[in-house]
């Protein structure tokens, strides 16, 4: 992928730690345009319980890869790796900095790594077999049944990421060949700085209990009975995402709304800890910052700590590819 060349910025962490607000407050100090690395924000009429950025803020700088498929449509991880790459790349010749922007670990370490994806259409037929051993057998089953055709991706995947060892099961059937062995990475030539997002776990669940309850308040159950209304079965991955399965489950009659918002905090929270697997603090590559000790963004937008600032700029004009300079807006 040598092909690909320039800066490109990656702003990762985990939800609601305030990727987005830095993004957009870095993006406008610094020509910069954000390409989301995010699994759910992709989806069109999802955006409350995806907490994408809203429109009064994509107005305030270019956003790519947010509501590029309906809810009901299949993004596989090349799609979004081809896609990703298209947009950095056209922001380059723009002479923007692109952004990088999400927690989707998966997305962000595809682009930033390279990954070779094997190019196996989904076969729904057996997919959906895989998932009824799941179901009727249990997780530990159907991750066993990997470990026997591929225990490297087996030792990669937990065995609760039902979707991950489907895939894996799916394209050891459909090729003969193990999913580990079809992986492989190819580091595509951009000069990658990653800026990490952090707090100490209890104020990060703090903020996510707030988001939440705002997100209610502004209307995720309405957002939720619409889609369904629009003939969005609750089957579909789209809809089992945090938050849209609680409340989806509250719309049936299953459970009462306060549970529901119980149950969405809690997936949220196990969220976060699997999101720490992909970005781990201990990275040297990754530069972190503690929001719980000083925040990077005031409520007008403004960015606090110069020093960010100035190791953005500092890496930009240090890079060896020939790119228009960067001023401030």
């Amino acid at each position: 992928m040598s092909d690909h060349c320039g800066p490109l910025i990656a702003i990762i962490g985990p939800t609601a730690v305030g990727k987005t607000a830095l993004s957009i407050a870095l993006g406008r100090r610094l020509k910069g345009q954000v390409v989301s690395a995010d699994s759910r924000q992709i989806y069109r009429r999802m955006d409350i319980g995806t907490a994408k950025a809203t429109p009064e803020e994509q107005a305030l700088l270019p956003h790519h890869l947010l509501d590029i498929v309906e809810p009901d449509d299949v993004l596989t991880l090349a799609q979004y790796q081809a896609l990703a790459y298209n947009a950095i790349d056209a922001i380059l010749t723009q002479g923007d900095l692109p952004l990088l922007v999400g927690g989707t670990g998966q997305y962000v370490r595809a682009v930033l790594e390279g990954w070779t994806i094997p190019e196996i259409p989904p076969d729904q037929t057996l997919r959906a077999e895989l998932e009824r051993v799941a179901d009727q057998e249990g997780i530990q089953a159907l991750h066993s049944r990997l470990e026997a055709v591929d225990p490297v991706a087996a030792a990669r995947i937990d065995a609760r990421n039902v979707r991950r060892v489907v895939r894996a099961l799916e394209v050891h059937t459909l090729t003969g060949q193990p999913i580990s062995d079809l992986q492989r990475k190819d580091p595509p030539g951009y000069d990658v700085l990653q800026i990490g997002l952090t707090m100490e776990r209890s104020l990060l669940y703090s903020r996510i209990d707030t988001r939440i309850d705002r997100m209610v308040a502004e209307g995720l159950v309405q957002e939720v009975a619409s889609l369904l209304g629009r003939g969005y079965g609750p089957e579909l991955p789209s809809m089992t995402g945090l938050g849209y399965r609680q409340i989806v489950q509250h719309l049936q009659g299953q459970i009462e709304l306060a549970e529901a918002i119980r149950l969405c905090k809690r997936a949220t929270r196990r969220f976060v800890r699997q999101q720490y697997n992909w970005f781990r603090l201990a990275n040297p590559d990754i530069h972190w910052y503690d929001l719980g000790e000083a925040p990077l963004v005031d409520p007008g937008g403004q960015i606090l700590n110069d020093a960010l600032v100035d190791r953005v700029r500092s890496f930009t004009d240090s890079t060896t590819r020939t790119r228009p300079s960067m001023e401030d807006r």
